[in-house]
């Protein structure tokens, strides 16, 4: 019956518990292992990916294919284009526009100042051709004045011949300018008709004439 006992039972299977234990640590450790072992595998598994993704663009360019950013940057350089190639033209045009303007503005300034110049020689022919004509007059009534003195100082009878083969108004304007007596005279030796032509057209002067 004592071998039976409590005590001695308890005592014996100690050594199978140690055991066990040892074997859980080590099915723990491996687990551990496996799980560590397991993370290890799932980084190498996501990093090849990730290099994938990134060398994308690479293989791309190497392919001859564009990347996504790449193409919208392409995209959007094809859409400006027109714009700047408009612009461009627009500019040219005005460019054209502008260096027309100037150049007419230089044929409007060279045409002004010849205009200029054609009226001051205009003015300077206009000034000799009056001082011309003031010579010419001047000297016209120099000549009638001397004229109309020498038929004044002939003889009323040669004066009267002379006076009635000229033109009556041609002689009505010496007789106006003689002395009263001298031209009476002379009007004494002409016919009646033509004495009566030269009165009516100096009646007529003197009607004109302006009065005070």
């Amino acid at each position: 019956m004592k071998l039976f006992s409590f005590g001695k039972k308890t005592s014996g299977p100690r050594k199978p518990r140690g055991v066990l234990s040892v074997l859980g640590g080590l099915l723990i450790a491996s687990a551990l292992v496996r799980i560590v072992i397991g993370t290890g595998a799932a980084n190498a598994l996501e990093t090849p990916a990730s290099g994938e993704h990134s060398s994308e663009p690479m293989l791309a360019a190497e392919h001859g294919a564009a990347a996504p950013g790449m193409v919208g940057n392409c995209a959007a350089d094809a859409d400006i284009a027109p714009l700047l190639e408009a612009l461009k033209t627009r500019e040219d045009r005005v460019a054209k526009r502008e260096t027309a303007l100037q150049t007419r503005l230089q044929a409007l300034s060279l045409a002004e100042a010849e205009i200029d110049r054609k009226m001051e020689a205009m003015r300077k022919a206009e000034e000799k051709l009056r001082a011309t004509l003031a010579i010419a007059d001047s000297a016209a009534e120099d000549d009638v004045a001397r004229l109309t003195d020498v038929y004044a100082t002939m003889k009323p009878k040669q004066a009267a011949a002379l006076f009635e083969e000229m033109d009556p108004e041609f002689a009505a304007g010496f007789l106006g300018r003689m002395r009263a007596d001298a031209a009476a005279s002379i009007m004494a030796g002409l016919t009646p008709q033509k004495a009566y032509t030269i009165s009516v057209m100096l009646a007529g002067r003197n009607a004109l004439a302006p009065k005070e």
